[in-house]
């Protein structure tokens, strides 16, 4: 038998700035829903989320997209779709400086930043 354990009070109120942070972006349109629309941006990316329930092809996506723009690239575990309250929705990028280095100094162990690994 599991042993209920509640979050910590830290990753919980981290996991709701990033979010809070994501929902500021959604409302200032400063973020990129979607692989087609971050395909027709030219620049001004400063950072790739990729839902961790994503395919390995838009996995592929999401790192051609951090070679390219630059970026890191934020892996999110608890669903990005429920982040920006958009269905479906596996990519995004944000295009703002500032909230993108809010996102990257709050994240907690539900959003974690690809460091590199092994691809197969």
């Amino acid at each position: 038998m599991k042993a209920f354990m509640l979050p910590s009070r830290r990753s919980t109120l981290a996991k709701d700035k990033v979010n809070a942070y994501l929902g500021f972006c959604v409302k200032a349109r400063k973020i990129v829903l979607g692989s087609g629309a971050i395909d027709m941006l030219r620049g001004g990316v400063h950072l790739i989320l990729v839902c961790s329930s994503a395919g390995k092809n838009t996995f592929k996506l999401a790192l051609k997209y951090k070679n390219r723009f630059a970026c890191p690239l934020m892996i999110c575990k608890c669903g990005l779709e429920y982040a920006v309250n958009k269905s479906n929705c596996k990519i995004a990028a944000v295009k703002d400086l500032n909230l993108a280095k809010a996102i990257v100094a709050n994240a907690c162990e539900e959003y974690e930043i690809y460091a590199g690994g092994v691809e197969n």
